[in-house]
């Protein structure tokens, strides 16, 4: 199948000028719409959708908004513009010009760093793919589907780089990334979060939230990368990521609000009955989804992240912001770990430390979240706040793994916490309360009894537009 480049396929890569790269996409795209019309949304796929398409890279081109049919995406290829004599940042290459190539000494270590991200993209799909049968309004449901085609451009953009730069090591690592199914167990994916199912909306949001909020640091890190077509990639595909966590801040924002609204009406924490999600059940779902997100950022003692920053390849957040020299050599940073049945601190070299570094940036940004959150049960009246539970708690991964830790961060026997872990975590009665009310509402304007409207539409569009439309029947 032959592809028009600059219609098919919108891209600032010059894509039209490489041969050996339009038959390596040619032959990887029919693959992809296969993977998207089996994996992608259910029931759907001849819906037309109000989505917003990047056409290119500039203010009036990256958000062109109409209806379309989701395999009719233009699922394009962008890179930010690049940075006149941009050099490396960080790292022993400090001051170098950064690389155009990929470094041959760090070929397969960047290769893993690119898949590992890229995996992530098509797997958020697929968590998501029954989601739309049981909306809670056209709004939300457009905004999954454009949270959908928009991974499945990231996909696209990490496929980029391993067929332009990686040769068949890239070609055959695209097709794994088709090939591996989130929650499989003969092929999952790479990340644990993301073979977790996302069965209801209120899991959605919380992913949306917590789990995409990790993909933001994650870019932000290697769109410092010394590598610069990755540090370009990254860096237009953070503009793109900025209304996934929108959907979710406003998404649990809005659940939050309404559940306020019940409990003020009916004079009552338990309003399950009237239709709405209690708030000990939100809490419980935030207390899973941030801590299985926690445990994205890996270890806190990390010999690869330091090799990766060493090297040029992954920087810190924000590195050109930050006041130090960049190459920490003599750095250290503070660590937690359970020791002797307390949570204690110590300097750890900084360049191990990074993971640390990067998810203390996170929980800094969730912890802005809840403040909005609490205003709004503190507006309604109501003497309860959310709380982000202790970064030990519920980890599978790194220093706190397997640890008995509680949401105040209190050191006690396993057995104890099995006792409580229904306190904290969701049970199956929570998730089977929370399916139960997941029944779709696809009536312009109309709203889920557990949420409230949003406070505007999408591109100054009315809240009841038909923001999708040709519904299939339930």
């Amino acid at each position: 199948m032959s592809i028009n480049y600059s219609e098919r396929i919108p891209n600032n890569v010059s894509l039209s000028e490489d041969r050996r790269l339009q038959r390596a996409l040619e032959d990887w795209q029919p693959k992809f719409l296969q993977w998207w019309n089996e994996m992608g949304p259910a029931g759907f796929q001849t819906s037309d959708t109000y989505l917003r398409t990047a056409t290119s890279v500039d203010a009036k081109g990256w958000a062109t908004f109409g209806y379309l049919k989701m395999p009719d995406y233009r699922w394009g290829i962008f890179l930010a513009e690049p940075e006149p004599d941009r050099r490396i940042s960080f790292g022993e290459h400090k001051g170098e010009p950064v690389w155009r190539e990929v470094p041959g000494e760090h070929r397969g270590v960047l290769r893993r760093l690119i898949v590992t991200q890229g995996d992530t993209e098509p797997a958020s799909v697929e968590q998501q793919q029954h989601l739309g049968r049981t909306c809670p309004s056209l709004y939300d449901l457009r905004n999954l589907f454009q949270v959908n085609v928009e991974e499945g451009r990231h996909l696209w953009a990490m496929v980029y780089l391993l067929q332009a730069y990686f040769g068949r090591d890239g070609r055959e690592e695209a097709e794994a990334l088709l090939a591996r199914r989130s929650g499989s167990a003969d092929n999952p994916r790479i990340l644990g979060a993301f073979n977790e199912p996302t069965p209801d909306w209120l899991s959605f949001f919380m992913f949306a939230h917590f789990t995409d909020r990790d993909g933001k640091y994650q870019l932000a890190s290697l769109a410092e990368s010394g590598f610069d077509p990755l540090s370009r990639t990254c860096r237009f595909m953070l503009t793109e990521e900025a209304h996934h966590l929108f959907v979710g801040e406003s998404g649990l924002g809005r659940i939050i609000a309404r559940s306020c609204q019940l409990m003020k009406k009916h004079g009552t924490d338990n309003i399950g009955e009237y239709g709405g999600i209690d708030l000990s059940i939100i809490q419980r779902y935030l207390n899973f989804h941030y801590s299985v997100s926690l445990d994205l950022f890996g270890s806190e003692l990390s010999t690869n992240a330091a090799n990766y920053f060493s090297t040029g390849l992954k920087g810190r957040f924000k590195e050109t912001h930050r006041d130090d020299d960049h190459q920490l050599s003599n750095a250290s940073y503070r660590v937690l770990r359970p020791q002797q049945g307390n949570i204690v601190e110590s300097d750890e070299p900084a360049l191990t430390s990074l993971n640390e570094n990067l998810r203390d940036a996170y929980i800094a940004d969730c912890a802005r979240a809840l403040v909005r959150w609490n205003k709004i049960v503190d507006d309604s009246g109501i003497n309860l706040a959310l709380k982000l539970p202790h970064r030990g708690f519920h980890r599978a991964i790194g220093e706190f793994s397997g640890s008995s830790i509680t949401p105040d961060g209190q050191i006690i026997s396993e057995s104890e916490w099995r006792q409580q872990e229904s306190e904290w975590l969701p049970t199956q009665a929570d998730r089977e309360f929370v399916a139960s009310l997941m029944r779709p509402v696809t009536e312009p304007g109309k709203f889920a009894t557990w949420i409230a409207p949003p406070a505007r539409g999408i591109n100054h569009q009315p809240i009841d537009l038909a923001y999708v439309t040709n519904i299939p029947a339930n």
